[in-house]
């Protein structure tokens, strides 16, 4: 499974938005960063905010800044929320459906059960597993913020793998 540069920007944004945690940032900021399109961007600024992720704020003094908190981000939810684009494969869309097996095959049965499962996992994660802990601090590192932002404390890591 793939995700879209659009679900891929997503997590990134909230990535950022949390380590910046709770200082606001610009789109510019963000790009800078991961050397990523401020269009496009603008586009993933949108959505989150429209979705209550983030807050949005325009003019002088403006800037953008996580608007709740990062145990109550589920990252199944957000991938759901981004991943509205194309069906996984010609059979999941009845409107654009051409295959000669559709309906004679278990493939679909199995993509689905797949598909599940691929969730299930990502509804196990909110955006604080991604952010807090040794993981966080990596994060902030890598992109200059090595002393900003929540999460600079000890906290288990994720797995029990080490952070």
């Amino acid at each position: 499974m793939t995700l879209t540069l659009f679900s891929d920007y997503t997590l990134r944004v909230l990535m950022f938005a949390a380590a910046r945690r709770p200082e606001q940032f610009s789109i510019e900021e963000v790009a800078d960063a991961f050397s990523l399109s401020r269009h496009h961007l603008a586009k993933v600024v949108h959505h989150l905010a429209k979705r209550g992720d983030l807050e949005s704020r325009r003019g002088r003094g403006g800037g953008v800044v996580l608007a709740r908190d990062p145990q109550r981000i589920a990252i199944g939810d957000v991938v759901r929320a981004s991943e509205t684009g194309a069906a996984l494969v010609e059979c999941f869309d009845p409107s654009r459906n051409q295959c000669i097996l559709a309906g004679s095959c278990r493939l679909q049965t199995v993509l689905n059960e797949a598909t599940r499962a691929f969730y299930t996992v990502l509804d196990k994660y909110t955006l604080a597993d991604l952010v807090e802990g040794g993981h966080g601090r990596r994060l902030r590192q890598a992109l200059g913020l090595a002393t900003a932002g929540a999460g600079s404390g000890p906290e288990p890591s994720l797995g029990g793998q080490p952070s």
